[in-house]
Formats: structure tokens, sequence, C-alpha cells
């Protein structure tokens, strides 16, 4: 029983005096970590002014600074974590960290997927912040681009978090790609109209409408003969802003009725002609012995 405490004794103890030894290297490693939390900030205060003297994109910018931040605390913790169990080596570290990936590439495979296409988007640039886009079911101004979702704020007011592996692997509508936009008109008149009058009045008045563009110039077409209506196209340019499209073809609607009023053409209803048969004269379509019943009769 004495050799059995006294085993004891002395596991202790060697377990107290390792412990006091490495005391000095755990202080260190709080050291190494007090200062990795201000060499971050550094890092990323300096990537963020390294990227905005080299990079256009916002976002860009801000993945940039993400990047550099978290790689400066990953190699602090591998450096405190070195210095704070000295057997401890980096090749163990590398190795563990390995198999781990495989794991939590498993586990987190969308994750990153989503970061990979996000990085993609900052690094092409199909759109930026401040861009009109349309991805599927949802249209709106992007707000954001963040290394898993792209932010979009609709029409309405409301916000759209959209993965960014569906937003790289889909189509994308960019509204404002370019300073200016079409917009095709469909205009009815009448079958009695003159069509040179009609195309002269539509030309002159979609010239005249404030927010369309006379570079390039509006253009007046005849595209078919409608059921009621010989159909005009008026094809004209505005603005590349959804705001700006919208109240200039409001603007333009109001011009051209106000115009085809005063110059008395028309803009017919839709026309349906029906034409009624006497059933009893035309019974081609029954039967011959239903014929002969009725003849009889």
């Amino acid at each position: 029983m004495t050799e059995l405490l006294s085993t004891i004794f002395e596991s202790l103890r060697e377990l107290v005096a390792s412990g006091v030894k490495s005391i000095p290297a755990i202080l260190a490693a709080i050291i190494i970590l007090f200062l990795t939390r201000y060499l971050s900030q550094f890092v990323r205060g300096l990537a963020t002014r390294i990227s905005e003297k080299s990079v256009r994109s916002k976002s860009l910018q801000l993945l940039i600074a993400k990047i550099a931040d978290i790689a400066t605390w990953i190699f602090g913790v591998l450096f405190a974590a070195v210095i704070a169990f000295p057997g401890l080596r980096l090749g163990d570290i590398v190795a563990t960290l390995g198999l781990s990936s495989v794991a939590i590439g498993f586990a987190f495979q969308d994750i990153f997927k989503n970061f990979l296409a996000g990085t993609l988007i900052l690094l092409q640039e199909p759109f930026r912040i401040g861009d009109q886009i349309i991805v599927g079911d949802f249209e709106g101004t992007v707000e954001r681009i963040d290394v898993r979702t792209t932010k979009i704020r609709t029409y309405q007011g409301e916000r759209v978090l959209l993965p960014n592996s569906e937003v790289f692997t889909s189509a994308v509508q960019v509204q404002t790609a370019f300073d200016s936009r079409r917009t095709d008109l469909a205009v009815g008149v009448d079958y009695n109209t003159s069509l040179p009058e009609a195309t002269d009045i539509l030309e002159r008045i979609i010239k005249g409408v404030e927010g369309v563009l006379q570079d390039p110039e509006p253009e007046i077409d005849l595209v078919s003969f409608g059921d009621s209506s010989i159909d005009f196209l008026v094809r004209y340019w505005t603005r590349s802003q959804q705001k700006e499209v919208r109240v200039t073809k409001t603007r333009a609607i109001l011009a051209i009725k106000q115009a085809l009023d005063d110059a008395n053409i028309s803009i017919p209803y839709p026309i349906r002609t029906l034409y009624f048969y006497n059933q009893d004269r035309y019974s081609d379509y029954l039967p011959k012995s239903r014929d002969r019943e009725q003849n009889s009769i």
C-alpha cells in the first residue's frame, strides 16, 4: 500500500512539475495570440489600402482584406500551438489539417462551392455593385457580393440572397451593363389610317418625349397586319436604369395617344366577325339517316 501511494505521489509531482515548466510556453502562446489580433488588423488595413489602389471592385477589396485577416490568424494560431506544445511538430499539424480537410470538405461542400463561385464572380466581374440584374425569377439592384451569397434589392424593396453557385451557373441578364437600353412599344392603328401619316406622327412624337435619347435615333417599323389593326413598333433608347425606362415609357404612351387622338387616328379594339347560318338549311353535317327522318317529318 505504501508503495502504491508513493507511486501516485511521484506521478502527481511529475505532472505538477511538467505543468509548471509549461507555464512560460503557455504564457508565450497567449502573448502571441494577443499580438496576432493587432497584427491581423494591421495586415487587413494594409491589404485594404493596396487593393483600393489596384482593384476597382469594392466587393473584391473586401474579399482580399478578409483573406489577409484569416491567413494572419491561421499563422498566429499555428505558431502559438507550436510554442505552447514544444513536442508538437509543424508536420504533424499539417497532416492533421490534411485529414480534417477531407471531412470538412464533405460536410461543407456547399459552402466551399459558393465560396469558389463568389471568388470567381469577384475576379471576373460580370456585374458590379449597383448594377440591375435578372437571375431566374429575381430582378433587382446588386447591393453586395459576399464570398457566399449575392445580395440584391428588388424593385419592391425586398432583399434576396442568391447563392453564388446559382448565380455563377445561371444565365444572368445585366440590364445596366451599358449606358442605354432599347424599348419596343407596340402601337396598332385602324386599317383606314394613312400609314405614311401615322409613321410621321409617331416619329415626331417619340423624338420629343422627355427621356428618349436621340443617339441612337428612334425607329418606327411596320411589323404586321393584325386581326383588327395594322401594327407599328416604336423602338427608342433610354438610360439603362429601370426607373428611367419605366417613366419614359409612360410618357411615350401618353404622348402617342394624345397625338393620335388629335389626328383622328383610332386605336381599334379587338374585332371579331360572327357568321350565323340557318341550321335547318345547312345540314350537311347530319347523318343521312337523320336527314331522311327530318325530310319525312
